[in-house]
């Protein structure tokens, strides 16, 4: 008997952390997520559902929390979705390959030369760097930003493009909305909420492409760039005070006439894929909540912590429009 008793392992002792951890609450537990629906509120179950999304990352999920609660308590009828749209209702890429922006969809159709697309090209190479650069303030992109679309603008007006070469332009594009796109406009058309596209690119392709995706409902409103055409249709000029990436704030003040029809439209969902695009909401008048989903598409490392800084919700190389659904679903619930 002794012998066997010999053989047999002493027992540990728990260390205190072992014991700890043993009497850990169930809350803690990461079986949390196997709770019982039935035990938790519609919103914690939609929060839960949300932070699944691996590409999601928030650096304030208390503050987060609390201003959905407070857009659903006021109701869906005081909700409107301010938009940018290229890189953002758009994808920004498809297959390994970058989608065309307005602009691009111009730049790589047969309606201008190859010159043109040449110098556009240039543009591009030489300003799309300035306008992601971290190390610059806006105010010294801003002066370069006007330089770029106006040039743009001017090589296109010399190309004499006609109106009626749009669609095609528009049609033979490699250009995507982001997955779950036929959702996101449906939903909101469905509900009446107001959907106001404000964009830097070109308006009238811009139209084209939600257009021959049938999804331009009567509640989408777009503030761009447009081109002002002759008698004969030819370009001839675009209309207007220029919108460019960082004077997007200028622009909705000037459209307050578009904000105080929706005075009861309180609470915003805004989405962007810039920095320059967190003032797009600033004509809200009386505005008591919004609620601001940024698509980091590029450079991620160098600009996390600054979308991070300024966005509630930040999404990482996501090319679908899933969690904006599960917010306006939510919030329409």
């Amino acid at each position: 008997m002794r012998k066997n008793k010999n053989k047999r392992q002493p027992t540990k002792r728990k260390t205190a952390s072992q014991t700890q951890k043993s009497k850990r609450p169930r809350s803690d537990s990461p079986k949390r997520t196997e709770k019982d629906s039935s035990q938790l509120t519609p919103f914690e179950i939609f929060f839960q559902k949300i932070e699944k999304f691996s590409k999601l990352h928030m650096k304030d999920r208390d503050r987060v929390q609390e201003i959905l609660q407070s857009m659903q308590k006021a109701g869906s009828n005081t909700l409107q979705v301010i938009s940018d749209f290229d890189m953002t209702l758009t994808r920004f890429e498809y297959n390994g390959k970058r989608c065309p922006t307005c602009h691009n969809i111009l730049e790589r159709s047969d309606v201008i030369s190859s010159d043109c697309k040449k110098k556009l090209q240039g543009l591009l190479d030489k300003y799309y760097p300035i306008e992601i650069d971290t190390t610059l303030s806006v105010e010294e992109k801003l002066p370069l930003m006007v330089e770029w679309w106006t040039k743009a603008h001017e090589l296109l007006v010399n190309q004499k493009i006609k109106k009626d070469g749009l669609a095609k332009a528009v049609r033979d594009s490699e250009a995507k909305l982001r997955d779950g796109y036929k959702d996101f406009f449906d939903h909101l058309h469905e509900h009446s909420i107001p959907l106001l596209i404000f964009s830097a690119g070109i308006g009238d392709i811009l139209e084209e492409v939600i257009r021959q995706t049938e999804v331009f409902h009567p509640n989408v409103k777009v503030i761009s760039n447009y081109m002002d055409f002759d008698e004969s249709g030819v370009l001839k000029d675009f209309k207007g005070e220029l919108i460019h990436i960082y004077n997007k704030r200028e622009g909705a003040l000037l459209n307050t006439g578009h904000f105080q029809e929706l005075r009861t439209r309180t609470n915003v969902l805004l989405l962007g894929d810039s920095l320059g695009d967190l003032n797009m909401a600033d004509g809200v008048q009386d505005m008591e909540n919004i609620l601001k989903i940024g698509f980091l598409n590029d450079k991620v490392e160098e600009r996390k912590q600054s979308y991070l800084d300024s966005y509630d919700i930040v999404l990482i190389k996501d090319e679908t429009l899933d969690v904006p659904n599960a917010v306006i679903r939510f919030l329409t619930e």
